[in-house]
């Protein structure tokens, strides 16, 4: 399975992506900086993330959500390993994804 709908759920990626907004990821993909991805950490194997891929770090990659108020993410758990990369939003506004500007 190479792509995916995935929902996104919770306040981290605010305003870029909200609660229940539906997103299309891609296994496979390398991540660049400033992209969105689906990642997980060592120590909540069981969670996957929606996440913006910051710098690669050591084996996997620092990232940090858009809403620092509202996110748990590196900044608290340490380098994620990447599953996929965010490509598009589907719901409920189609289209490429916004970078944050400031």
């Amino acid at each position: 399975m190479r792509w995916r709908r995935v929902g996104v759920r919770g306040p981290s990626m605010s305003p870029s992506l909200t609660d229940g907004d539906v997103v299309l990821v891609h296994f496979g993909s390398s991540p660049r900086s400033g992209d969105v991805v689906l990642v997980r950490w060592p120590q909540r194997p069981e969670q996957l993330s929606v996440k913006r891929a910051v710098r690669p770090d050591g084996e996997g990659w620092w990232v940090e959500g858009d809403n620092p108020h509202g996110s748990t993410d590196s900044r608290t758990l340490g380098p994620a390993a990447t599953e996929a990369v965010v490509k598009l939003r589907l719901w409920p506004h189609p289209g490429r994804i916004r970078r944050p500007t400031g």
